[in-house]
C-alpha cells in the first residue's frame, strides 16, 4: 500500500514548475500536463496544491484521469486528516449599535439549500422543478443553466408566445383511448412527440449526468439528443441505453480545427447514434451576463469536445457558456454539408432555423432530413423570434416544407398543451432542455423520468379535451393564433428570391 502524502507537502507544489492536485483522495502530478490541458494552464494552476475534486467532478467523466495520465503521475493517496477543512461561513449577527440597522437570516440568492426536497410525487409541473433546482444547484450551475443573452427578451418571449395561442376543444368525441406515439424519420419510434434537446454539462446538476437522462429516456421510450458539450463521454452516455433499440442523436458543434470534429464523428458512428444534429444558431456565444458574473474556476471542459476556457482576458466576461464555445467554427456555409456527409451516413438535422427562407433552403437540400426550429433557448441572439413564430411563418409562406422534411421545435415549453399547440401547427415533435436539467437537479434520473411523465399526462389530457385520438389528427382547426398572427414577419410586397444551394427556388410570399 502506498504511503499517504501529507496535504501540507502537496500544497508546496503549487506552481508551473511543480503542480500537484488532489482528486478523489489521490494526489496527481499535473506538471507535464499543464500546457496540454484543453482549458489552458491557468485553470489547473488556480487549483495547484489543493483538493480540486469539487471543481473537477461535475464535468469530467469517470475514468478520464486514468486514460490521460501515466502511472508515474499518480503519486498516491493523501492523508485525509491533513486536509484543512474550509471555514464555515460567518453567520450574520444583529447590530446592536443602531435601532434602525437591519439584518437578514435568509440564504443568499442561489445558495445551495440543504433542506429536504419535496417527494417526487409532489412535483406537479415543470415550474415546481425550477424552484427545487434553484435551491439545489450551485450558483455556478444555476447561472449557467438559467441564463440567457442580454435582456432575456427572447427567453421570456419563447414561453409567452406559445401561451398566447388558444386551443379549440370539440365535444361528443370518444376519447377513451389516445395514441401519442410517433416515428422520427419514419423508422425511429417514440412513445410521445417529445425529445430531450441537447443540454450541456448535466453533471453540474447531478452525478447521474447525461447517463441518467439517457436511462430516463430509455425507460419512457423517448429520444435524447446528446450535447456536444456533455460532461460525460459520448460512449458512456451511449452505454446507458436501456435497450439496443434506444435512439440517441448527437448534437455537433463544428470545430475550427476540423480534424477534431472528424474524430468526434467517427466515435459517434461507432457508438450507435442514429442522427447528427448540426447546430447553427450560435456561431458565436451570446452575452449571458448572469453566467459571466459567476467566477469561472475549473469547471470549463467538455468531456466530448475537450473545449474550455484558455487564458481568459481580464477585460472580458468569461462565463461557462462562453468558455465552452472556444474553438467553435464561425464560418460554416451550406457547402459544409458536403463535408459532413463525407464523414457520416447518418441523417442530418439542422438545428437553429429561425426564418422561413432558411427552412425552405433546408427542405430543398437533399442532404437534410429534418430541421429543428430553435433560438438556443434565448441564449444566442436576444430579440430573435420565438420558434413558434418561425413555425407559423413557414406555414404561412412555404407550407411545402412540411411535406419534404420533418420539422421539430424547442424553446419555451412549460406544459403538455404547449407541445400539442406546436403539433397542431405542423411540428413533428417538441424538445425540452432546461426542464430535463432541472429535473435532474436533486432527483437524478428519477427526476427526469417525472418530468417526462408529467408532460405525457398533460399531452394525453389535452388531446382528450380537444377530442382527438391520435397526434396524426391534430391540425390548424384545433388552434386559434389570432392573438399573434399580426406579429409574424411580413415579407416585402415584391417576391423575395431564396438563393443558395437551391438555385431558383423562391418562397411563396
Amino acid at each position: 500500500m502506498s504511503k499517504m502524502l501529507d496535504a501540507k507537502e502537496v500544497a508546496k507544489h503549487n506552481s508551473r514548475k511543480s503542480c500537484w492536485v488532489i482528486l478523489y483522495g489521490t494526489v496527481y502530478d499535473a506538471t507535464n500536463f499543464i500546457d496540454f490541458h484543453p482549458g489552458g494552464a491557468d485553470v489547473i494552476l488556480q487549483l495547484a496544491g489543493k483538493d480540486a475534486t469539487k471543481e473537477y467532478d461535475p464535468i469530467h467523466p469517470p475514468g478520464l484521469l486514468e486514460e490521460t495520465l501515466s502511472k508515474s503521475q499518480i503519486l498516491g493517496p493523501v492523508d485525509p486528516f491533513t486536509i484543512s477543512k474550509p471555514a464555515p461561513p460567518q453567520s450574520a449577527t444583529p447590530a446592536a449599535t443602531s435601532p434602525t440597522s437591519t439584518t437578514t437570516t435568509s440564504k443568499p440568492k442561489n445558495a445551495v439549500s440543504h433542506d429536504p426536497l419535496p417527494p417526487l410525487s409532489n412535483q406537479l409541473n415543470l415550474a415546481d422543478f425550477v424552484l427545487t433546482a434553484e435551491k439545489t444547484l450551485s450558483p455556478k450551475a444555476w447561472a449557467y443553466y438559467s441564463s440567457a443573452s442580454n435582456d432575456l427578451i427572447t427567453k421570456e418571449h419563447n414561453s409567452s408566445a406559445i401561451s398566447s395561442i388558444l386551443l379549440r376543444p370539440r365535444i361528443f368525441k370518444d376519447v377513451e383511448h389516445v395514441d401519442t406515439s410517433i416515428k422520427f424519420l419514419g423508422t425511429q419510434p417514440s412513445s410521445i412527440p417529445l425529445f430531450i434537446a441537447p443540454a450541456a454539462m448535466a453533471r453540474l446538476a447531478h452525478p447521474d449526468g447525461e447517463a441518467g437522462i439517457a436511462r430516463a429516456c430509455g425507460k419512457n421510450g423517448i429520444l435524447q439528443i446528446v450535447s456536444n458539450n456533455a460532461s460525460m463521454s459520448l460512449e458512456q452516455i451511449a452505454s446507458a441505453r436501456t435497450s439496443p433499440s434506444q435512439n440517441q442523436w448527437f448534437q455537433l458543434y463544428v470545430q475550427i480545427a476540423r480534424g477534431k470534429s472528424n474524430k468526434v464523428l467517427q466515435r459517434v458512428n461507432e457508438a450507435g447514434y442514429t442522427a447528427i444534429v448540426l447546430t447553427l444558431d450560435a456561431p458565436t456565444p451570446g452575452k449571458r451576463e448572469a453566467d459571466e458574473r459567476v467566477k469561472n474556476l475549473g469547471n470549463t471542459i467538455s468531456a466530448i469536445s475537450g473545449q474550455g476556457v484558455a487564458n481568459p482576458s481580464a477585460n472580458t466576461g468569461e462565463g461557462l457558456g462562453r468558455a465552452l464555445f472556444a474553438g467553435t467554427s464561425p464560418n460554416l456555409t451550406w457547402a459544409d454539408l458536403e463535408w459532413l456527409r463525407s464523414q457520416t451516413l447518418l441523417p442530418i438535422i439542422l438545428k437553429g432555423i429561425q426564418t422561413h427562407e432558411d427552412a425552405l433552403l433546408a427542405a430543398n437540400n437533399p442532404l437534410v432530413s429534418g430541421i429543428l426550429l430553435s433560438n438556443h433557448g434565448g441564449r444566442a441572439m436576444d430579440t430573435a423570434p420565438p420558434p413558434i413564430y418561425t413555425l407559423m411563418e413557414i406555414r404561412k409562406y412555404c407550407p411545402e416544407v412540411f411535406d419534404k422534411i420533418e420539422v421539430y421545435i424547442d424553446g419555451g415549453v412549460k406544459r403538455g398543451t404547449d407541445v400539442v399547440k406546436a403539433l397542431c401547427l405542423g411540428a413533428k415533435a417538441v424538445g425540452i432542455g432546461r426542464a430535463a436539467l432541472f429535473g435532474l437537479a436533486g432527483y437524478g434520473e428519477e427526476g427526469v423520468g417525472r418530468i417526462i411523465q408529467i408532460l405525457r399526462e398533460e399531452i394525453e389530457t389535452c388531446m382528450r379535451l380537444l377530442g382527438v385520438n391520435s397526434v396524426k389528427e391534430l391540425g390548424l382547426q384545433h388552434v386559434n393564433t389570432s392573438a399573434i398572427d399580426h406579429l409574424l414577419y411580413r415579407a416585402p410586397a415584391h417576391a423575395t428570391g431564396v438563393t443558395g444551394l437551391t438555385e431558383g427556388v423562391k418562397a411563396k410570399l
